[in-house]
């Protein structure tokens, strides 16, 4: 638990950074960038000989899907998204996690069907009136993407994990990332704008301090913190960074100047709505973790 505390405070001022650094930078690009610096940084404690074939491509598979398609859909919101609303659509990962948790198990409920309208109401309420609707639905497709795709890598992880104790987070973590890289590689040659690359020494600053920092080592300590947690206590965790980032932004990065008394009121009636649907899903995954002793 205390890692994924110490990953949440550390998250939480990427949202801001990102939004103020590099919106002019080619998202894919970055993601790309990132992911490969986490990999650089763990490649040493790379132990392949302790590890099946199989199992490394499962790997490479959980970390094209929880580091590579979801860095890829993320960085590419702040195009569409003020980094505050970014950080508040990350909300509903929480409840990814149990769902996906849930249905690998076969068990599902309709009270997901409630929470799942609750958060798009949210996501009605917050709507701006100076923001196109066009580009605010794609900002939050893609975060609900991204939310999927940190979700399903992160439960998928944590299942291995227990499944292969004698393995040590640090020998396998440049496998995840890796995979994460490749796939965010393939967005970026396809997609990257060639001339929105980092054009000064703040912008490559925070390319590698979010690479190290925030994806190599950030990352690290999240899974080695999820193979030890309890599907609630991970699902909670996932949003413990949110408040945090909002604030941020806000009030450190000064996205505060740049939105109206209307706008804030609607931030927090739609949060208000986004909390509802966590806090029934907090409830299902909080009995549903004592009910299959899943510790």
């Amino acid at each position: 638990m205390v890692y994924l505390a110490v990953v949440s405070v550390l998250w939480a001022f990427s949202f801001g950074l990102i939004g103020s650094a590099l919106a002019d930078v080619d998202s894919f690009f970055v993601a790309t960038l990132r992911l490969l610096c986490a990999t650089l940084l763990f490649l040493p404690y790379l132990r392949s000989r302790k590890i099946r074939r199989k199992d490394c491509g499962k790997l490479m598979t959980y970390g094209a899907i929880q580091f590579g398609l979801m860095y890829s859909c993320y960085m590419h919101a702040f195009q569409y998204l003020p980094s505050h609303l970014v950080a508040l659509f990350s909300i509903l990962t929480p409840l990814y996690v149990v769902l996906i948790h849930d249905l690998r198990r076969r068990q599902f409920t309709p009270r997901w069907l409630l929470t799942a309208c609750l958060s798009v109401a949210g996501a009605v309420a917050i709507k701006a009136k100076e923001v196109p609707a066009g580009d605010f639905w794609i900002g939050f497709g893609l975060m609900q993407v991204a939310g999927l795709s940190f979700a399903y890598g992160q439960v998928a992880y944590r299942d291995w994990k227990r499944k292969n104790p004698g393995v040590a987070d640090q020998e396998v973590f440049s496998l995840l990332a890796a995979g994460g890289a490749l796939t965010a590689l393939q967005f970026s040659l396809y997609f990257t704008e060639w001339g929105e690359l980092p054009a000064n020494e703040v912008q490559w600053g925070a390319i590698l301090y979010l690479g190290v920092v925030a994806s190599g080592f950030g990352f690290f300590l999240w899974n080695k913190g999820a193979a030890r947690t309890s599907p609630g206590t991970l699902a909670a965790f996932n949003n413990a960074a949110v408040p945090l980032a909002m604030a941020f932004s806000l009030f450190v990065f000064g996205e505060i100047d740049d939105i109206s008394k209307e706008s804030l009121v609607r931030l927090g009636v739609g949060s208000s709505l986004i909390l509802m649907a966590l806090i029934l899903s907090m409830k299902k995954s909080s009995s549903a973790s004592v009910t299959r002793g899943d510790h």
